[in-house]
């Protein structure tokens, strides 16, 4: 398996990085040769497309074994580029540890683990390119999917550790700062407003149909945002910026510009048969409005389903 190359390769590709990581989207297609293009670009309306696992590849071929040394460098830069900064070397490290197996034991392995598969044309509107592998399903759009944050749904997680079951306190993990920012939420609840919030159990895991939305703002679980108080509401707005912190700036606009038109219709629910170690800080929970989903479930490890689309007249 060819190794992934440490950075972009070329002034030419550090200049694409530096637009943003739909430039290398288009280099990236532009380099594919045709049996590349017939393994792993497809029609835009594809029904692989808007699919979202905990853990699959989009297509048989890998990123190591499939594409030359620059064009893995460009899916690297790519995947980079979605996340912000302060996070893009921790997410990458969690990715190469949950993907590192007794195959792929290198952290070039692991990575070139992955695979990508490509929707439609870049440059003509509508093109999408998806990267996969064990917790993780990244999307990139350049805002050609309409009303839809991250181009569809999303999922990110992290097993920690060697052992499947992580501790209460999730030592090592890169996304457990969200469940310890929810509890604040919960702190600051009345209680009646607890008594509101918690749940007996979660929604289950079913790949797509996780992430399902309902287009309804009666009958979901938990508490109303609505029936918050302002600095309450105010906890719940700096818990989703929390959330978005690790994805780039433009993903983390467009979602907040997608969510802010239903927050009052949000609801956020804590769920008691998850509570690891019993010690409250509750490991699974969600916020779910009629038009947007942010699942975490902290148990045994983190895995996070997100999908956030425009509002539509919602129904009762």
């Amino acid at each position: 398996m060819a190794a992934i190359a440490g950075a972009v390769t070329g002034t030419g590709l550090a200049a694409e990085a530096a637009r943003g990581p739909e430039t290398l989207v288009q280099s990236f297609f532009t380099s594919l040769s045709q049996e590349q293009m017939s393994a792993v670009v497809f029609p835009f309306n594809h029904e692989e497309r808007l699919r979202v696992e905990n853990n699959w590849h989009i297509t048989k071929q890998t990123v190591g074994g499939f594409f030359n040394a620059d064009q893995q460098a460009m899916v690297r830069e790519i995947f980079d580029g979605l996340h912000a900064e302060p996070y893009r070397e921790q997410v990458r490290q969690q990715f190469i540890h949950d993907n590192t197996t007794k195959r792929n034991s290198t952290p070039e392995q692991a990575f070139g683990s992955a695979s990508v598969a490509l929707f439609g044309t870049p440059g003509t509107g509508n093109f999408e390119f998806v990267f996969t592998g064990r917790h993780c399903t990244r999307r990139c759009d350049g805002d050609s999917v309409e009303g839809a944050a991250f181009g569809g749904p999303i999922f990110y997680g992290h097993q920690a550790g060697a052992e499947f079951d992580e501790a209460a306190d999730h030592p090592g993990n890169v996304y457990w700062f969200q469940a310890k920012r929810a509890k604040e939420v919960f702190a600051m609840l009345d209680g009646k407003q607890r008594e509101a919030a918690l749940q007996d159990k979660p929604r289950r895991e079913r790949g797509t149909k996780t992430v399902e939305l309902s287009g309804k703002v009666e009958g979901l679980e938990g508490l109303a945002v609505s029936d918050m108080s302002d600095d309450q509401k105010g906890e719940v707005r700096e818990v989703l910026s929390d959330l978005l912190a690790p994805f780039r700036e433009a993903d983390r606009e467009e979602s907040m510009r997608l969510i802010e038109p239903q927050f009052d219709q949000l609801r956020m629910a804590f769920y008691k048969a998850h509570d690891v170690g019993g010690d409250g800080v509750w490991d699974t929970w969600q916020i779910e409005g009629p038009s947007m989903i942010w699942h975490f479930r902290g148990d045994p490890h983190v895995h996070t389903w997100v999908n956030i689309r425009e509002p539509k007249p919602a129904v009762g």
